[in-house]
């Protein structure tokens, strides 16, 4: 694993300024450096030595030295390769996967990611034409950032390091402060820096003369084989994800296991017999505390288990670090905890194998059973009536069935926009200095809806989750706390084989009534314990909810949300009502809390014009982490939009696809009228000499017709909200009398006691 950048151009001390983008994420790479420039680029290197440990480093070079390359992750199929370019006549001076990379873009070009199988994030550069050809793996586990500088290219394994080079002008972008509220992170390719961007997954750029063009080279699709029987779909699981992780296992070092209590990473352990395995948790009961779970299992499989207990103040002392290595904010308070197990296992071994991805392609997640469950109530129940509920809800305390009536209000594509929805755009409007910021987060999923509208609504989540949580969050997060260590972290189930059986997995199988990832479950059962291969999904609990109702850490955050920082961005008025009423545990604001939260720490560390504020952060008796700097949208009207090829026919080109393409309103419009059936049209432009890649801001703003929507009454061609009228000042009577009226009273009756009231098309419903 290592860490890799580069600009091109000539600037004053440009060897200075490769050495400090190198130096920065040394984290990534601390076994050695290296360095490649000529008279248009410099490249520069950090090595985590994996795989042939004398003769590995990096940038290397092809036989007639045109090409250089400099990579960041792993090739798990390279020996195979090695095989067949050598039979192609390809000579080789290292034992390296790097070397085969090299080869294989000089075999294949473009083509050449058919042929791999492995995490990775490159650059090579052609001497003789001065083209720079950049990539990223399938699913993003590998990061890459790029900009432009005035009329030179920059890329970075993180953003840290583009903010070395001396020419670039650091500026907070407003519009990713708006989707951070909604998600939790940021959705890439966007980034908390103006014009800095993350090359997608599945993608690879060609920078030359001036010119950005990104292709998409691979999109996970579903093709669910109904005619799989139960016991086909575990023997294939098995016997690819057992293939997947001694592909993994590979490496020169020893490789260890990050172990919970979930079935997923318990699964990965099961081959790793007379090896390591690591665990945290905190020290709040079994709720919050895995480690018992682990150590069992750890026992019964026979392998050297290790663990941590996280306290409370090492958790909060951490945050500014850990925000410090994420280059951008992310309010998982989760990745906290994996920066402490990442950091306890690299203290024994180099590599470790963890189970992220497995709820993505085999349908893990809780909330995907939302569409089984809503689907009577869904159906019976109009879409007027729906809403006029959920509204009610609302506005009720926490009680039994408020949810549930809450997230059935809407069909799949109003509701979910992933596994974290933090602020809606009403609740953003009313904390955000500048309400004119906060957009609708639907709009900014529709493309992957678009995209995957001929599957059903699970198959729909998991594309989405796959395309964006997995991305933004999972991934992220799992990169930059491994490699904040300088630890290497596999997974084995983001593997493209692994995808092409879970692809074809019928949805019955992966959520059903007995269980989330059912199949992938029943095939791990063969290995596990039956309470452990059965164990509902938890993710990685971690104890915010608890310590913002005590009162050190209460007043920690509410110092934090009176600060100058606080000021600038919110109404901070309204930020100390939500922490007030989770103090008194009038309502459970913690994830709400905790976004605000981190993104203060955050842009207090990246843009500090606010004195620093140590205090907020300081444990009761640990120091304080230091804040590691001193100092302190993107398409606009008639400016390329970013857009993908909208067909999902199953014989189009996935290479066609382009970045540059200039949308006109009209078009986009007719598109999105047609509820997502139409493609979306555009002209390709020939030149571009800046990047200004990437946020759908034409699609964003364009009106969409969900199913469902032709429940909603009309006055004068105006939309309209319908209010549930016999709301009941105590709520198990409004509960009891609901639910009669849905069994008892014919709908047409239940539309009659609705009141119509006006909507501002504005607000949010």
């Amino acid at each position: 694993m290592c860490g890799i950048c580069g600009f091109t151009g000539q600037i004053e001390q440009r060897e200075n300024t490769i050495q400090a983008m190198t130096e920065v994420i040394t984290h990534r790479g601390p076994d050695s450096s290296g360095f490649f420039a000529d008279d248009y680029i410099s490249m520069g290197f950090r090595r985590l030595s994996i795989i042939d440990l004398e003769d590995g480093d990096q940038p290397i070079e092809n036989e007639d030295h045109t090409l250089v390359l400099t990579f960041n992750g792993e090739i798990y199929n390279y020996r195979q390769l090695k095989k067949e370019l050598e039979e192609y006549g390809h000579v080789f001076r290292t034992s390296t996967d790097s070397e085969v990379l090299l080869h294989a873009f000089e075999q294949w070009d473009e083509e050449m990611f058919e042929h791999l199988r492995g995490m990775f994030a490159f650059a090579i550069y052609n001497k003789e034409t001065k083209a720079l050809f950049l990539a990223r793996d399938f699913f993003g586990i590998k990061p890459l950032h790029y900009t432009m500088i005035g009329d030179n290219f920059c890329y970075a394994s993180e953003i840290k390091s583009i903010l070395e080079h001396p020419e670039f002008v650091k500026e907070f972008n407003e519009k990713a402060l708006d989707h951070y509220l909604s998600f939790q992170y940021c959705p890439q390719p966007m980034t908390f820096f103006k014009d800095v961007y993350c090359l997608l997954p599945g993608h690879f750029m060609w920078y030359r003369d001036g010119v950005v063009e990104t292709q998409r080279y691979f999109e996970a699709k579903f093709k669910p084989d109904e005619d799989m029987t139960e016991d086909e779909a575990i023997d294939k699981i098995e016997a690819v994800f057992e293939n997947s992780v001694n592909a993994h296992k590979i490496a020169d070092v020893e490789v260890g296991c990050f172990l919970s209590s979930g079935v997923d990473s318990s699964y990965v352990s099961t081959y790793f017999k007379d090896q390591k395995t690591f665990t945290v948790g905190f020290d709040f009961g079994e709720r919050y505390n895995e480690i018992s779970w682990a150590e069992n299992l750890s026992k019964e499989l026979g392998v050297e288990h290790h663990t941590k207990l996280i306290s409370s103040e090492e958790f909060w002392a951490a945050v500014p670090k850990v925000q410090y290595h994420m280059d951008q904010p992310l309010a998982d308070p989760s990745c906290i905890a994996l920066y402490f197990v990442a950091k306890l296992a690299s203290e024994y071994v180099k590599v470790v194998l963890s189970g992220e991805g497995a709820d993505e392609l085999f349908g893990g997640y809780t909330c995907y059973n939302d569409p089984r469950v809503f689907k009577v109530y869904q159906k019976v129940v109009p879409y007027c009536i729906r809403r006029a509920i959920g509204a009610v809800c609302k506005k009720l305390p926490d009680i039994k069935g408020r949810d549930y009536l809450i997230r059935a209000t809407h069909p799949l594509e109003k509701r979910f926009i992933g596994n974290a929805y933090m602020y809606d755009l009403k609740q953003k409007k009313s904390i955000l200095k500048n309400p004119a910021l906060a957009t609708d987060p639907t709009r900014l999923v529709r493309r992957h809806y678009n995209r995957a509208r001929r599957y059903d609504d699970v198959t729909k989540m998991q594309y989405l989750d796959i395309n964006m949580w997995m991305v933004g969050d999972i991934l992220l997060k799992a990169d930059r706390m491994s490699m904040a260590n300088s630890l290497e972290l596999r997974v084995p189930f983001l593997d493209k084989e692994v995808f092409k059986v879970a692809s074809t997995i019928p949805t019955d199988l992966r959520v059903n009534k007995h269980n989330t990832k059912y199949a992938m479950r029943q095939a791990a059962l063969r290995h596990l314990p039956q309470a452990t291969a059965e164990k509902e999904k938890l993710g990685f609990p971690v104890p915010t909810r608890v310590w913002l109702r005590d009162e050190h850490y209460y007043s920690v955050v509410r110092t934090m949300f009176t600060s100058p920082t606080a000021e600038k961005f919110f109404n901070t008025n309204v930020l100390i009502d939500f922490l007030d009423e989770h103090f008194i545990e009038k309502e459970d604001n913690s994830r709400k809390i905790w976004t605000i939260y981190v993104f203060l720490v955050w842009y207090q560390i990246y843009f500090g014009d606010c004195e620093p504020l140590e205090d907020t952060y300081e444990p009761k008796t640990a120091d304080p982490a230091q804040s590691p700097f001193e100092d302190g949208e993107v398409a606009v009207d008639n400016e390329p939009v970013y857009d993908e090829e909208d067909t999902f026919d199953d014989d189009a080109n996935d290479g066609k696809t382009k970045v540059f393409h200039a949308i006109d309103e009209a078009t986009v419009k007719n598109a999105e009228k047609e509820s997502f059936e139409e493609i979306f049209s555009a002209s390709e432009p020939k030149t571009a000499t800046h990047v200004n890649i990437p946020v759908d801001e034409a699609v964003e703003e364009a009106e969409v017709v969900f199913e469902g929507d032709e429940d909603m009454k009309v006055v004068d061609d105006t939309k309209v909200k319908a209010s549930f009228k016999p709301v009941l000042d105590n709520h198990d009577d409004f509960f009891a009398n609901l639910k009669n009226q849905l069994r008892d009273t014919d709908v047409t009756e239940l539309e009659n006691e609705v009141e119509v009231d006006v909507v501002d098309e504005s607000e949010e419903e």
